[in-house]
């Protein structure tokens, strides 16, 4: 099973560098596996760091991609929504945004882009830059005007270069500076604008119970699949997965069985007419795997059932 796993993971890796970044119902069709099946090893690989996957979903799903094919990830623009997408083309058109410029919608729409939008903070003013050009160049594009003015102010003449050091250092009179209380009321205004076109943000904040969820199924999985391996048998499918429940058809001695593991310590009689059921469905011998112990009465159920050759209603 760990050779077979092995090559499970190549063959989405493979997958990943013929397509690029995807989303795991084509991953799981261009490898031939089930949706689920899939998804286990998909994890996996993320764990590993040998894949990521985006911050931005489309319906439910995040995008997989290979580390070295985050360039491609602008195909997928076209699924954020307008908001987003304004940010997203400003953004890549300019290369380089201040936050302190920008309205107070492109600036909630900047922290939530998180695949294309990334901050870094210059002389304490935060900087966003497209997540392809590297934060060296901000530097560059700082210094070329400087550069510009400089040229232009290089008169030939004593007397002109005069003129224009007078003309750059004297105010006009009409040019009056704010006052510090002005500034400062001017800077609340604008927190609090800004601080209102974020607050729908916080209506969102499920993720984490989300990303909680999904490490119980894998960790779930896991132990399920190492036992499996443990005890040399092979996984064929995964018929059911959930954070309680999975289903697998597995090969023990070249024949096929269904494992139904129970992510929970005690077993109700419920659990086992289920297994039963599913198991007559698929026409297979199940057993079924759990994290507790069986309770002594329907241990010695069990035991009774065995024996057991037929029952006959008395007339």
């Amino acid at each position: 099973m760990a050779q077979n796993a092995l090559e499970i993971k190549e063959k989405i890796l493979g997958t990943l560098k013929r397509r690029g970044p995807s989303l795991p119902v084509h991953i799981a069709k261009e490898a031939g596996l089930s949706i689920l099946f899939a998804g286990a090893f998909l994890s996996e690989l993320v764990a590993d760091k040998k894949i990521k996957f985006t911050d931005m979903k489309v319906g439910s799903s995040p995008i997989y991609f290979l580390n070295d094919h985050a360039y491609m990830l602008e195909r997928f623009s076209q699924y954020l929504n307008s908001r987003e997408k304004d940010a997203f083309l400003l953004l890549r058109d300019k290369k380089f945004l201040r936050d302190r410029e920008q309205s107070p919608v492109i600036r909630v729409a900047l922290r939530t882009i998180k695949d294309f939008a990334v901050s870094f903070i210059k002389n304490g003013e935060i900087i966003w830059r497209y997540y392809t050009v590297p934060e060296s160049e901000f530097i560059l594009e700082a210094k070329e005007p400087v550069k510009e003015i400089k040229e232009a102010i290089a008169p030939e003449k004593e007397e002109e270069k005069k003129l224009i050091k007078l003309k750059i250092h004297i105010p006009k009179k009409e040019e009056t500076r704010p006052s510090v209380v002005e500034l400062k009321k001017e800077q609340q205004k604008e927190l609090e604008i800004f601080d209102k076109a974020e607050k729908p943000k916080k209506a969102k904040a499920k993720k984490p119970t989300k990303k909680k969820k999904e490490k119980i199924d894998d960790n779930f999985f896991n132990k399920v699949k190492e036992w499996v391996v443990g005890n040399s048998m092979e996984i064929i499918d995964i018929k059911n997965f959930n954070k309680n429940e999975l289903h697998l058809t597995i090969k023990k001695n070249g024949k096929e069985h269904l494992l139904v593991a129970y992510n929970k310590k005690r077993l109700m009689d419920s659990d086992l007419v289920k297994a039963n059921r599913k198991a007559k469905e698929l026409g297979l011998e199940y057993a079924i795997l759990s994290f507790g112990e069986l309770k002594k009465k329907m241990s010695d159920l069990i035991d009774a059932a065995k024996n057991l050759s037929d029952i006959k209603k008395l007339e």
